[in-house]
């Protein structure tokens, strides 16, 4: 395993990610140090990096420099984006951090840093046609894609930082001056000439720290109970009371916002007029939010190099591998799980008749059903549904998330309780929980069925007959442990079916 250190030197904020690498390809962030620098700011009066910004940059990535060489990293790769990009004393200010902090960036093209941001969000979001827009300090990308194949991209010199100096005036009120730049940011849209060949049912993307900001606001008013941002869809109709509400604010009061960050209180208008300009121009009714970009894409490219070249193509397969490995969990016996499971899904059909969604579902709850044995392994079930709530999962959304939590925590014979269960009220409906129960029960049986981790069973086939499902198994070896487990879900499967349960 190897330990790299991954430097975003951004126009607003400079952030270091830790990322252990796996042997096979996979990876896992295990520590992040962000600062915000400005480096941008006040760049759009000469073009230059100003000595205040410059100095306050090399002493963070010297703090940067001291945590690595702490936490055993062996590489470093550092990039910059927009400002430095722009720079008129770009050289020299390479050159000083160079000589100061041992560390060498590489200046990202405005097309390198699209493509890497398209990297991070097909890699971990299972979104066929897209529409991302990146709004950074200094630059705002917009990437259009398809059948994960990038179509087209564009790079306005402008982000949240340039625009609201390019608009800051101590005369105007902050509802004006957020008007000017959705004025401005619409005129510019306008001239996009590949606008026209985007799909009318593409989906909008939202990427960076303002994505990140607005998530927190709107999970705060909405006291939204899952605390992830990836793949967190937000209606346009609830996004403008939010950019209403803090558009007319002052900095002081901003500052006071429950979730919105202080070092970002004063650029977060303009980020947001951003926003409303483009699901305006677009008539987006909802956005999804990408937790993964630039960084995820340089993290992709390092672990798997093959993703330079193609994008991964099974996101959620990929994400639950990357889990199993680093939560240590047997990897035959969850292979043999979600066999099984899969199994019992597709011959009970007729009598649960889910549709092939929650098949997504009972996979997850099935690959991470032992995943809380890494905390203890008395009531493990109630860990692993934690753990899946809490963990980095791409490719399946937020509701399939918790679903497969709770599923998870009824593969031990245990009911979910009823004040966990309601937390989650705003994401799951009273009939979901029937659903969690019989997902439950099939997963219980095809864990028992596997009980001595040896891959006894090595099929299942199941007859309904009248009021019974006589479940055959093929075994290899004597399977009386494993049919003795599962037989002891038989009450909680006459619940769930309202048929008896025989296992021969």
């Amino acid at each position: 395993m190897e330990k790299i250190g991954i430097i975003d030197l951004g126009s607003n904020s400079a952030r270091l990610v830790i990322v252990d690498l796996f042997a096979d390809g996979h990876f896992m962030v295990v520590d992040e140090l962000k600062e915000s620098v400005r480096l941008g700011q006040d760049m759009e009066r000469d073009g230059f990096l100003k000595p205040q910004r410059v100095a306050e940059t090399i002493r963070t990535l010297k703090m940067f420099r001291k945590l690595c060489d702490a936490s055993g990293v062996t590489r470093i790769i550092a990039v910059a984006t927009a400002a430095v990009r722009r720079a008129k004393n770009q050289r020299s200010f390479l050159d000083e951090i160079q000589s100061t902090c041992g560390i060498k960036i590489r200046v990202l093209t405005a097309e390198e840093e699209a493509v890497y941001v398209y990297r991070g969000v097909i890699n971990t979001m299972d979104v066929p046609k897209g529409l991302i827009l990146e709004i950074g300090g200094g630059a705002t990308k917009i990437i259009y894609y398809n059948r994960r194949n990038i179509l087209n991209y564009a790079s306005l010199p402008f982000g949240a930082v340039t625009l609201t100096g390019l608009f800051s005036d101590e005369g105007v009120k902050p509802e004006e001056q957020a008007a000017k730049i959705e004025e401005f940011f619409t005129e510019q849209l306008k001239k996009i000439e590949w606008f026209s060949d985007i799909d009318p049912d593409v989906q909008m993307i939202g990427v960076g720290g303002s994505f990140r900001n607005l998530f927190k606001i709107s999970k705060m008013v909405h006291k939204y109970p899952l605390d992830v941002v990836h793949n967190y869809t937000m209606m346009t109709e609830d996004f403008l009371p939010v950019y209403d509400m803090i558009k007319v604010l002052d900095l002081d009061k901003k500052k006071k916002i429950k979730g919105l960050s202080a070092a970002r209180a004063d650029i977060l208008p303009a980020a947001l007029a951003i926003i409303k300009s483009f699901v305006s121009y677009f008539n987006f009714e909802k956005f999804v939010m990408s937790g993964a970009g630039l960084r995820e894409g340089i993290m992709f490219n390092q672990a798997l190099p093959i993703t330079e070249e193609k994008p991964i193509s099974d996101v959620l397969n990929y994400s639950l591998t990357t889990l199993v490995k680093y939560y240590g969990c047997d990897e035959k016996h969850v292979e043999h799980v979600v066999n099984l499971s899969i199994q019992l899904f597709k011959q009970l059909r007729v009598l649960h008749k889910f549709p092939r969604q929650y098949l997504k579902v009972l996979k997850v709850a099935a690959t991470l059903h032992d995943c809380g044995q890494r905390i203890k392994f008395y009531n493990h079930q109630r860990h692993s549904c934690y753990m899946i709530l809490n963990s980095t999962l791409y490719g399946v959304v937020h509701r399939d998330i918790v679903l497969a939590a709770f599923t998870a925590c009824c593969h031990k014979k245990e009911d979910i309780i009823p004040y966990e269960w309601a937390r989650y009220r705003d994401i799951l409906g009273e009939e979901d929980l029937e659903i969690v129960k019989r997902l439950g029960v099939m997963l219980r049986i095809a864990e028992s069925l596997d009980r001595s981790m040896s891959g006894t069973v090595k099929s299942i086939n199941c007859d309904i007959l009248g009021d019974s499902v006589i479940m055959k198994t093929e075994v290899d070896g004597d399977a009386a442990l494993e049919i003795r487990n599962a037989m002891a879900a038989s009450g909680e499967f006459k619940k769930a079916f309202h048929k008896n349960l025989e296992i021969l």
